[in-house]
């Protein structure tokens, strides 16, 4: 039985080709590819700067870190997300305060924000769940007014976009990450970036990627007479967050294809739209008229938890790899034992109980699509 799982990359023999050029030649890492791909990426979205990294998780880090988030302070975030957006946040010793969610697009609740909002509050990380833009005049005006700092967590959402300009321009926020995982919409791998408008942001963050490291001229505190084109100071305590040349090659490769790759997934989007409107007790995702989704994953909603465990087991029983995104941050055991409780985010629990994401990549076949379809509309009629 054939197997469809809910995302998977597209790599063709153009991206091999790229990566086997780099492999053929003088740079594996630090090389001329990395800047190629930052710059890629500006293009792209609108940001003046990019800083490509090893991971998504390592972008939201090293953003956390430039935005000053230290000991103490508190930073607002998103339950349904994966658990990096708050982690992050825990790496830096900040805590982080979970905002409830809007019940259509499981995005963080601008009002909810406004609600969490404390004198120890220092950031907020909004995350674009499922690549569906957040509210981002409203949480920006927040910030703004609060002099806090926004990170946005577009992790699901390249190539989305929000009231006409690209997610990741920055416009609404002070840093944006990415990440590149072979289930994103473009991939390197492993891989993450994070953009900026920033030269004080941008500058911060190319020495947290590399041990805190510079060899700039200009930025040495510590160059004697005899120095040299050697020389190289520890500035600040870094980490070794670099990405490899041959990923960004992949990267640079995979950029090219993303406006294919989206239409793609709206392609997907509006058979499902077809073939799953009014089915009784299933919610189909939103889009709203100021947002365009990159459509990163299909989320579709179920009645109660009872239910989705009924239709996730009848579509893995029939080759699906349906999926579930997310359990509320705060649920997880770790969290649990910092004190975090349930009921801290109803519409975020709701949402979590009745949440299945159905297959969603630029690779879908029409065949597949209607399978899917067919055998998730076989599920709901089995229950009646």
């Amino acid at each position: 039985m054939k197997f469809i799982p809910y995302g998977r990359q597209h790599i063709d023999k153009g991206d091999i080709a790229a990566v086997a050029a780099v492999l053929g030649g003088d740079w594996l890492t630090q090389g001329p590819k990395i800047a190629q791909f930052e710059k890629a990426l500006c293009a792209f979205t609108g940001a003046r700067y990019a800083v490509a990294v090893a991971n998504g998780t390592a972008a939201l880090h090293i953003a956390a870190l430039a935005a000053g988030v230290k000991p103490g302070d508190e930073v607002i975030t998103s339950p349904i997300t994966f658990a990096a957006s708050a982690n992050a946040v825990l790496y830096t010793g900040g805590k982080p305060v979970f905002a409830d969610i809007q019940a259509d697009t499981g995005n963080i609740d601008p009002a909810r924000i406004e609600e969490k909002i404390t004198r120890r509050t220092k950031a907020i990380i909004p995350v674009h769940f499922s690549g569906h833009p957040c509210e981002m005049d409203k949480i920006s005006r927040l910030a703004k007014k609060r002099k806090l700092l926004v990170i946005e967590d577009a992790a699901h959402a390249l190539g989305s976009e929000y009231k006409g300009g690209k997610v990741g321009n920055c416009r609404y926020c002070d840093m944006a990450i990415l990440s590149f995982h072979p289930v994103k919409l473009i991939t390197t791998g492993e891989g993450g970036a994070v953009l900026t408008n920033s030269r004080k942001l941008y500058e911060k963050l190319m020495l947290l990627r590399t041990h805190g490291i510079t060899k700039d001229p200009s930025k040495l505190t510590n160059a004697g007479p005899y120095d040299g084109a050697w020389y190289h100071e520890m500035q600040t305590l870094g980490f070794n967050y670099r990405i490899t040349d041959f990923q960004c090659a992949l990267g640079t490769s995979q950029l090219k294809k993303l406006p294919a790759f989206l239409a793609a997934r709206r392609r997907v989007v509006r058979f499902y739209e077809k073939e799953l409107s009014g089915v009784p007790g299933l919610a189909l995702p939103v889009e709203k008229s100021y947002a365009k989704s990159a459509w990163h994953l299909y989320p579709v909603r179920v009645k109660d938890a009872k239910t989705r465990k009924i239709v996730f087991d009848l579509l893995r029983t029939a080759g699906i790899g349906a999926q579930v995104h997310y359990l509320p941050v705060y649920l997880h055991p770790y969290y649990r034992r910092l004190g975090y409780k349930k009921g801290l985010c109803p519409n975020a629990e709701r949402f979590y109980e009745g949440e299945i994401s159905i297959p969603m990549f630029q690779d879908l076949k029409i065949s597949e699509t209607a399978f899917v379809a067919r055998r998730l509309k076989k599920a709901f009629e089995s229950l009646l």
